[in-house]
């Protein structure tokens, strides 16, 4: 609909002008002071049809341009002295869709085919008279106005593309250094804090294994999440260097993420139903985040002893179903938290479908579906 209506608006426009130089041609034709032939009512059609040939001036410039001569041409060989206003608009139509060299052929013959259409006016007029009408009719200064507009107004055009190609061009630059920025200051801000709790967390579990001493799963916990944490880090940092470009996280992982649950405490089990086989790397990755952030709320609010991911291979979709045995109650209302949007977010953008929410038998269960066939 955005694109239809301007070229409406210029159709009508077009069809206005070609109306308009129609009316100009006639009115001049028949306020000519000239005795009445047999031959006017042909000159009078060659008047309104050289006119009106203008409506198709912007979709075929060539073919709107030879009409107009042949019949600037046409009625000039009938007697009628009316300038050729319509050829004008013709040239300048052509020269503007970038017929240079055609126009100035079709110009050249024009001009050539008017002094001999001139001889074919009455006999009793003069041969010197009838050039002269003939010259009058297209001056060469207009011809050289009419193409010089075209032309001007072409490469009016042709800068404005640039300039637009330009701006895009400097638009991507700048949203590429704003990516370096917003890398470096991510590295600068959080590499070196989490650094430090991944260091000091190995260093807690190196001590108590030197000393004997039982190490405390949410140590560990913490030593690989601070690990997980500088890896997920630095992919980040690279797809933002590399405008995401980058491989990230994505299907193959999910074993190691349900195993990384499972040190914590979390009685976790990932069941892969269907035929395996490759999907888009968005899918595996928005799949691998709707893992990650269900078994990360399970850890934080669920209260649960267990966990189960399961994942189904389709021919054009995957599904995600991730449910646990916590405290949540059919009858309560799931809170939307960050991680929640974030999710449905992710999956709403691949034209996928999220279901979160409490299960009958208690727990909560997260539920995605990530088409990727031909029909998404």
């Amino acid at each position: 609909m955005s694109t239809g209506r301007p070229e409406v608006r210029a159709g009508v426009r077009d069809w206005a002008i070609a109306v308009c130089v129609a009316a100009v041609l006639l009115v001049v034709g028949l306020s000519e002071n000239r005795s009445a032939t047999d031959v006017d009512p042909l000159g009078y059609v060659l008047l309104v049809a050289g006119g009106l040939a203008l409506a198709a001036r912007r979709r075929a410039p060539v073919p709107v341009l030879a009409a107009t001569g042949v019949c600037a041409v046409g009625y000039q060989a009938v007697g009628f002295e009316v300038p050729a206003v319509a050829f004008l608009f013709a040239v300048y139509a052509a020269v503007r869709a970038g017929h240079r060299v055609v126009t100035v052929v079709a110009a050249v013959m024009t001009l050539a085919a008017l002094p001999l259409a001139a001889l074919a006016l009455p006999p009793d007029m003069p041969v010197g008279e009838a050039l002269a009408r003939a010259r009058g009719v297209l001056e060469l200064a207009w011809l050289v106005a009419a193409g010089a507009a075209g032309e001007a107004l072409r490469q009016a055009e042709r800068r404005a593309d640039e300039a637009e190609r330009t701006r895009e061009e400097t638009a991507r630059r700048r949203a590429d250094e704003e990516r370096l920025h917003i890398a470096r200051e991510l590295h600068d801000s959080l590499t070196h804090q989490i650094s430090i709790i991944k260091v000091q967390a190995e260093v807690a579990v190196h001590l108590a294994r030197k000393r004997g001493e039982p190490v405390p799963e949410a140590l560990l916990a913490i030593r690989d999440a601070g690990r997980e944490a500088t890896r997920e880090l630095r992919a980040t940092l690279e797809a933002l260097r590399d405008d995401g470009e980058a491989p990230s996280h994505g299907l193959d992982q999910l074993p190691e993420l349900v195993e990384r649950a499972r040190s914590t405490g979390l009685d976790a089990t990932l069941t892969i139903e269907g035929r395996r086989h490759d999907v888009p790397a968005a899918v595996g990755r928005t799949a691998y985040r709707v893992v990650q952030e269900s078994l990360t709320n399970i850890a934080r609010h669920a209260a649960a002893a267990s966990a189960s991911v399961r994942v189904d291979y389709r021919p054009d979709a995957i599904a995600i179903r991730v449910d646990d045995d916590g405290k949540a109650m059919p009858d309560t209302a799931p809170m939307p938290g960050v991680g929640l949007l974030g999710m449905r977010e992710r999956v709403t953008a691949l034209g996928g479908r999220l279901r979160a929410e409490p299960r009958n038998e208690g727990g909560f269960t997260v539920h995605a579906e990530l088409p990727f066939g031909p029909a998404s």
